[in-house]
């Protein structure tokens, strides 16, 4: 059972604190990897929550594998997400409030597959042709991915 399985078994739906990380996986032509969500229909980053026992750089090679079927040659760190815009509640009435590392993932090896668990598909987009239902704490990821200067953003 994951981490937050457990907290989730002991405090129902009520808001959590979750640390997590987020990938900017990008192909040759710098088109970013999207996935469609099977829990909201929403286009959104590979994610996911960090578990005990694991650095964030483990939990990002872990949570792209499970997504996405890539293994992670290299990731640079681009930014921390804080504070209560990262809070929301999925579908099934949990709420959480996310503490993230968001990683942008150059080096890769693979090929793309949707796990159909998390996600129904993947694709790459150019970052001037996102779609619009992209989920809304990963706008800003791709916000700050744009304007990204070799410094690590803060926020």
């Amino acid at each position: 059972m994951s981490y937050i399985s457990k907290i989730r078994s002991r405090m129902g739906h009520e808001c959590v604190f979750n640390p997590g990380v987020r990938a900017v996986i990008l192909n040759e032509k710098g088109e970013v990897l999207l996935q469609c969500r099977t829990d909201t229909g929403r286009w959104g980053l590979p994610a996911g929550g960090v578990e005990l026992g694991e650095t964030a750089l483990d939990a990002l090679k872990r949570e792209v594998f499970e997504e996405t079927g890539l293994q992670i040659l290299d990731a640079e760190p681009l930014a921390l997400y804080s504070g209560p815009e990262q809070r929301f509640k999925y579908p099934n009435g949990d709420e959480v409030q996310c503490f993230a590392v968001s990683f942008i993932v150059r080096k890769w090896s693979g090929v793309p597959r949707a796990d159909g668990d998390e996600g129904s598909e993947l694709c790459f987009r150019p970052l001037d042709d996102l779609p619009d239902n992209l989920v809304e704490i990963h706008v800003r990821v791709l916000d700050d991915f744009r304007r990204y200067d070799g410094r690590f953003i803060a926020g």
